[in-house]
């Protein structure tokens, strides 16, 4: 029990020597509660710096869909690292854009402006190949934020020699608005246990926000529309995986298979036809890697059903996205 604690104890036994067991027993289970640790540490960056990546490391579970392209990640998404006296809720969010194109894009940096004002501890993350002044907007706007942040520096496995990392390191600390910089692979998981550490001694002492054995706050069905769109950013190029989105909207659950039903919705019917594919073969693979990957994660024999729809001009609209779950 941590020292202070220890002394409110015994000057409460002192003083109230009488109390029944059962009352005194309620007073400790307070104690322990005001001993309880928890709080948001929110992970935010440039796209393909290594967010997920990271997020799914120091989580213990791929909650985060990965893939090379960037602007990958959409939503903010909570993983939940729970012990007995502590709760960190880790915040995976989308890359920030700084000139957005799309009402999306806007949404999606709606979702970052969000974790940075609720944040207990912000973990920035950047890697190797960016500079300071590469997100001179990003770090004028952190200056203005009085929240402790870390400064993770991501892919050393990349890194070509130690003096090009002494040396970039020197950079991020002249800007003088991180409490600490630490270096990392989240790849590698190379740090990993500095950077636990560090935020174990800055989460503030609160009851836990969460249950204690939920691992996140999304549902089944968000992951597994997660999983279809991520084979879609792995199967097909250029515009099409980022004119998609894919929404759950059948789910039956039988004693030994799911069925699932699933609309992938484009943008135009040329990017309909792509996802198809000649004689229905594009669709037909995406979905028998996506059921893959789902049957993995429900531990069940899944039926999987996609469908294609065109719905014009999505990421520009309001009211569809907020039907999609983009509600910044």
């Amino acid at each position: 029990m941590p020292h202070g604690l220890e002394k409110k104890q015994q000057a409460y036994s002192t003083a109230h020597c009488s109390l029944s067991a059962s009352n005194y027993a309620i007073f400790a289970a307070i104690l322990v509660i005001m001993a309880h640790k928890a709080g948001f540490v929110n992970i935010v960056g440039r796209p393909n710096v290594g967010k997920s990546t990271l997020s799914n490391a120091l989580v213990g579970e791929k909650l985060s869909i990965i893939t090379s392209k960037a602007q990958t990640t959409r939503h903010r998404i909570l993983g939940f690292v729970n012990e007995d006296d502590l709760q960190i809720v880790f915040s995976d969010t989308p890359g920030i854009v700084y000139d957005p194109k799309y009402g999306l894009h806007k949404a999606m940096n709606g979702a970052i402006q969000t974790a940075l004002e609720d944040a207990d501890l912000i973990l920035y993350i950047t890697d190797i190949y960016e500079k300071p002044d590469d997100i001179r907007q990003t770090i004028e706007e952190l200056k203005n934020i009085s929240t402790d942040k870390l400064l993770l520096v991501n892919k050393i496995d990349q890194v070509k020699s130690a003096d090009q990392l002494e040396e970039l390191v020197s950079l991020w600390a002249d800007e003088q608005m991180f409490e600490k910089i630490i270096p990392i692979s989240a790849l590698e998981e190379l740090n990993l246990k500095e950077v636990i550490d560090e935020v174990r001694s800055r989460i503030p002492e609160h009851p836990p926000f969460y249950p204690k054995d939920e691992l996140t706050d999304r549902n089944e069905r968000f992951f597994v529309s997660e999983m279809i769109r991520e084979k879609i950013f792995l199967q097909f190029k250029k515009e099409v995986p980022y004119s998609t989105e894919v929404i759950v909207e059948v789910w039956q659950d039988e004693e030994k298979l799911v069925r699932i039903g699933a609309n992938i919705y484009v943008e135009r019917p040329t990017q309909k036809s792509i996802l198809i594919g000649k004689g229905g073969e594009a669709i037909k693979k995406l979905g028998t890697a996506a059921r893959m990957d789902i049957e993995a994660f429900l531990d069940k024999h899944v039926y999987l059903e996609l469908h294609v729809k065109v719905r014009e001009k999505w990421r520009d609209n309001p009211n569809l996205l907020k039907g999609f779950g983009y509600n910044n």
